[in-house]
């Protein structure tokens, strides 16, 4: 499962789009795999990862709701034009990505914060929901050259309305209304805290964090409405509308060149074709995999500090360049700069894991469900990590969360079948993967079950199916099931052939419950020095 986003962001519905066709479904599959054992590094090479992992590790989120604590929900869209959706969602976004960044304030992720979009729930459900204490809720209308934003901020238990403001602008203005909504909104929180209003000196204080937090961005108008529509489509995490995000993007630095944000927007869009589409077969791969490169340094260049652009870099290095040491470092700064963001603390939960830290890893992946508890993917990780540390039963619950926020979310069902193969309960096992949306993932774990029950003519059919619909994107997928046979021979061919195409499965290799038959093999500490993952080369 991978943090993606996150890639780029969190944010969204990360794994609530079908993906529709079962090669799609393959590569998804590898790359959503992949996290889990996502860097395998030397982590502690980077002093402000290991700073940002000792406070989380120690000091684990709990259930009680600070008042230092917000959701900024979906700015509700009262333009003429239903088609401006994209403009109201941006805004409340940027808000949100804004007010993240700023330290001392618990903001909850955008996935979770949009889910009440467009439900009647009460101020007091959502924040119970969200484990917030406020909410900043508002309006946007746009008519031609004018933009309406109303916004106010109210006390989760009661209700009770705390600010209110109107702003009526030309389109220009709108960059500098998100900054004073930004200011004014960390001002209120802030002065509820110490008794009163901010004084000047913290005034000055809260307009330079939020200065820092809006890096990145534009001012020409015209570019920001395209990058507003290309997070718009991004966030729906669909091919299509990935192919519309692409074009957003491209449109916003073609109007805007020392656009980084939009950059590193364009440069998710390409690794989210390297994660999960298959048009284009390997040369398609190719060609995306070098357009992220291209677009992520862009944004670098221009903003060297802009997690929204260290995320995609980290992926990368992770996911295709098996550059263990260079994530961690792009990792750990990111962690310093943006420690809310779920897809990093997703991202960090796996680094943990694959170091064999299971406790860290579990309070990394709750931390992130607690940030964003509506996010299926955060759910996904955390249910995986479960399954890792041998607590099957808490993770088929996990695994049950997940499938009731997204039913079709690839390696749901079929998660829940590994964790009853784990367990030897074979046909608990194949019943449930054969509810998932996704084939690599049913007929991994089916070609696994019925091998378990001795019925080897149905397990080699699985098989199979999965080599003739996956060889190109889920090599690992059927090393995986040769491994579980106990065929070494086949396993480490499939091993070989997933590293000369680079496969995102791979940094799952030390924490994978499948592969312990490969373990005793010699050919096995070859591999992982092969891959830079033997233990002297993680220290």
């Amino acid at each position: 499962m991978l943090a993606f986003e996150p890639a780029s962001r969190p944010g969204t519905h990360e794994l609530a789009a079908r993906l529709q066709r079962s090669s799609q479904e393959a590569r998804h599959v590898q790359r959503t795999r992949l996290a889990l054992a996502a860097s395998l590094i030397a982590l502690a090479a980077t002093a402000g990862w290991m700073v940002w992992k000792s406070e989380f590790i120690h000091h684990p989120v709990t259930n009680g709701i600070t008042n230092k604590s917000v959701a900024v929900l979906a700015f509700a869209n009262l333009s003429d034009d239903k088609g401006s959706e994209y403009f109201s969602d941006g805004i409340s976004e940027e808000l949100l990505t804004v007010l993240q960044k700023i330290p001392g304030l618990h903001v909850a992720a955008r996935t979770s914060a949009f889910s009440f979009k467009g439900k009647n729930a009460t101020a007091q459900e959502i924040g119970e929901k969200l484990g917030v204490a406020h909410l900043v809720e508002g309006s946007v209308r746009k008519a031609g050259d004018v933009v309406r934003i109303a916004a106010r901020l109210t006390q989760a238990n009661t209700g009770e309305e705390q600010w209110s403001e109107n702003y009526t602008r030309n389109l220009k203005d709108v960059f500098a209304v998100q900054t004073e909504l930004a200011q004014t909104i960390v001002e209120q929180l802030r002065g509820q805290l110490t008794g009163g209003a901010a004084n000047p000196t913290t005034k000055a204080e809260i307009q330079a964090e939020v200065r820092a937090a809006e890096k990145g961005g534009t001012k020409n108008v015209e570019a920001h409405e395209s990058y507003l529509q290309g997070r718009f489509f991004l966030n729906r995490h669909s091919e299509k509308e990935t192919d519309q995000a692409r074009a957003a993007f491209e449109r916003a630095v073609q109007l805007d060149p020392k656009f980084a944000l939009a950059w590193a927007g364009l440069a998710q869009t390409h690794v989210w074709d390297c994660n999960y589409a298959t048009e284009g077969g390997q040369k398609g791969f190719n060609d995306h995999l070098a357009a992220a490169r291209d677009a992520v340094e862009r944004a670098l260049a221009l903003e060297p500090d802009l997690p929204e652009g260290l995320f995609p870099r980290a992926m990368i290095e992770t996911n295709f360049d098996y550059d263990w040491k260079g994530a961690a470092e792009t990792l750990g700064k990111a962690l310093a700069l943006a420690p809310q963001d779920p897809a990093l603390l997703m991202e960090a939960g796996n680094l943990a894991q694959a170091r064999g830290e299971n406790t860290q890893g579990l309070n990394l992946f709750r931390r992130a469900v607690a940030l964003d508890p509506v996010n299926a993917q955060a759910r996904a990780f955390l249910a995986l990590s479960l399954s890792v540390a041998g607590k099957q039963t808490e993770a088929r619950a996990e695994y049950g969360r997940e499938i009731e926020l997204n039913p079709s979310a690839p390696n749901s069902h079929a998660g829940v079948g590994l964790t009853y193969l784990l367990e030897g309960k074979f046909e608990e096992a194949a019943v449930s993967a054969q509810k998932d949306a996704a084939d690599w993932a049913r007929l991994l774990i089916v070609s696994c079950a019925r091998w378990g029950q001795k019925r080897v003519p149905e397990s080699d059919a699985a098989l199979s199916e999965l080599i003739a619909k996956v060889s190109e994107t889920g090599a690992y997928q059927i090393a995986e099931v040769y491994a579980y046979r106990n065929d070494k021979d086949h396993a480490f061919e499939w091993l070989e052939r997933a590293r000369r195409q680079r496969d995102a499965g791979l940094p799952g290799l030390r924490p994978d419950t499948l592969l312990p038959n490969l373990r005793d093999d010699p050919r096995w500490d070859a591999f992982l020095r092969s891959m830079g993952l033997a233990e002297d080369q993680l220290k």
